[in-house]
């Protein structure tokens, strides 16, 4: 390469603001307790506060039949002509409970509202972690009008450090490529600082949890 091209004159610069760079200061972890408020009067609780102070629903279940039931009442009351679901496991539990569900390419555009799982819940701030690892795929985290995840109180975390930290241990070397966080329904003050909700994705965020 000629030393007096643009592309070595750049790499020279960059080589010589490296040396120059000061060492990184000793950084000490802060107590969680110092960036959040604590966890009160408990996880689900908190969990359940903080996703219904963003406009997100949760609906607490004592065990599975009573998260298909309320499920149920819940897409009843709604008048849903059915749940679009790609989660194998998810499916084969709406089949025992006999709850409509549809997973045809056929019918993804005009889905009233789908179902899905989720990584982890985190407490403090009302957030589902999801995944490319889902077998929902990405498309069914910002496309239903309406967007069900179905979640197990084992996934409940405190903090989003912790979550972080959990799907590091559950996936090792094989992290997703894509790993997000979902905080409500999808919202947008753009215009005239008006809320608006599902502007970009869901209009409305429930989340059923079980607790056995």
């Amino acid at each position: 390469m000629p030393t007096n091209s643009s592309r070595h004159i750049i790499l020279q610069k960059i080589v010589e603001a490296s040396k120059r760079r000061l060492p990184l200061a000793n950084i000490t972890s802060a107590d969680q307790d110092e960036i959040y408020r604590p966890i009160l009067p408990d996880a689900i609780t908190c969990f359940k506060n903080e996703l219904e102070a963003i406009k997100g629903q949760c609906i607490l279940c004592e065990d599975e039949l009573a998260l298909y039931t309320k499920l149920r009442l819940f897409i009843l009351k709604n008048n849903f002509s059915y749940l679009y679901c790609l989660d194998s496991y998810i499916a084969d539990r709406l089949k025992v409970y006999d709850i409509p569900f549809s997973k045809a390419e056929t019918d993804f555009e005009s889905m009233e509202a789908g179902v899905t799982g989720c990584e982890f819940l985190v407490a403090r701030t009302g957030s589902v972690l999801v995944s490319a690892a889902s077998k929902s795929g990405r498309q069914m985290n910002v496309f239903p009008p309406v967007h069900i995840v179905l979640a197990h109180v084992s996934q409940l975390v405190h903090y989003p450090e912790d979550a972080l930290v959990a799907i590091q241990k559950k996936y090792r070397a094989s992290l997703p490529s894509s790993i997000s966080t979902i905080t409500g329904p999808s919202r947008t003050a753009d215009i005239e600082k008006t809320l608006v909700l599902g502007a970009h994705g869901p209009k409305e965020f429930v989340v059923f949890l079980c607790k056995e």
